[in-house]
């Protein structure tokens, strides 16, 4: 489906940015379509955080058609600040205040009323399991909550756009999760999400869209099963408890890899449903009966080992997913 410049909730042609001799950001394009979590992932150093600060108007690029919100950057960039809300790597939060006091902080510096600022600080300090924490300094908030809480401030504008810079970095996996559904529910109501995230889970379970930065150039995008796709290594197993069954599948299934030690069959496959049901189909016409069917498919972490150079083991990790025969 092509997405018109309209249904652009951020869009970049040509981005750059160099800080001295080094390159940053070398001529990026991004399009990210309103109501959608677009996740950029990158190394460290790759230039994530710069993109993020270059399209929330708090680094200038040095070239570039950028527009946020339907903004133009260069020209009306106090209208995309007031499209936006931006949570850092690194909190926000005042600990020698309350967490209301932070939320009504927030409220006096986008201008509400102090009727107002109380109603929306209530009631985002709610939505966010807060309330009980409201009244107590931030400083004895747990990570989770502090972060709970600054992305609470975020949304006291009710920004349309959100950036979110690696936002959940340093949290325990209950805590990840709890952020996680949060985001969900931010894009269910409309909110468009910009996530950086140094993990590769997060990023599959909540992108639409995925784009990798490596060296300051993007070098790949899709989804996150069109990126596995593009590593190799993805197979069917067959397993058997019966060296003579195995000796026999091996016989009939001829172009299959064998493995004898542990009597198993390894067919190559991208993992899509038209290619299991050919593997599978083949598989019933030879009258092979495995005792267990295993697809493994690359995951994301294998992705971005593989595009951004690093060397995550000799082999790819590999994803098992039973499925019955």
């Amino acid at each position: 489906m092509t997405t018109t410049t309209e249904e652009l909730a951020i869009s970049a042609t040509g981005l750059r940015k160099a800080f001295g001799d080094k390159t940053v950001l070398d001529g990026i394009d991004l399009a990210v379509p309103a109501g959608t979590i677009f996740s950029l992932l990158g190394p460290n150093g790759a230039g994530k955080t710069t993109a993020v600060k270059i399209l929330s108007t708090l680094v200038t690029a040095d070239a570039g058609e950028l527009r946020v919100g339907g903004h133009d950057l260069a020209t009306d960039a106090q209208a995309v600040r007031a499209a936006i809300g931006v949570t850092g790597q690194f909190s926000a939060v005042d600990g020698l205040i309350t967490g209301e006091e932070n939320m009504l902080l927030m409220a006096d510096l986008h201008h509400l009323s102090k009727e107002e600022g109380r109603r929306t600080a209530a009631e985002l300090l709610e939505r966010f399991d807060l309330t009980e924490a409201a009244k107590k300094p931030a400083s004895t908030y747990s990570g989770g909550m502090k972060r709970r809480l600054d992305l609470a401030m975020t949304l006291v504008g009710n920004p349309r756009i959100i950036f979110l810079d690696e936002p959940t970095t340093g949290l325990d996996p209950r805590s990840r999760h709890t952020m996680w559904q949060i985001i969900r529910e931010l894009v269910t109501s409309g909110t468009t999400v910009f996530l950086t995230t140094q993990y590769l889970d997060e990023a599959d379970q909540l992108a639409d869209h995925i784009a990798v930065l490596n060296d300051g150039k993007l070098v790949a995008e899709g989804s996150a099963d069109e990126l596995k796709r593009l590593i190799p290594g993805g197979h069917v197993r067959l397993r058997f408890t019966h060296p003579n069954v195995y000796q026999s599948a091996a016989v009939a299934l001829r172009e299959a890899t064998r493995d004898d030690g542990a009597l198993a069959l390894r067919i190559p496959s991208g993992g899509s449903q038209r290619e299991l049901r050919a593997i599978l189909d083949w598989v019933n016409a030879a009258g092979v009966e495995a005792d267990e069917l295993t697809v493994h498919t690359p995951d994301l972490d294998d992705v971005f080992f593989v595009l951004t150079g690093g060397h995550r083991h000799t082999q790819p990790v590999q994803r098992d997913r039973p499925m019955s025969t």
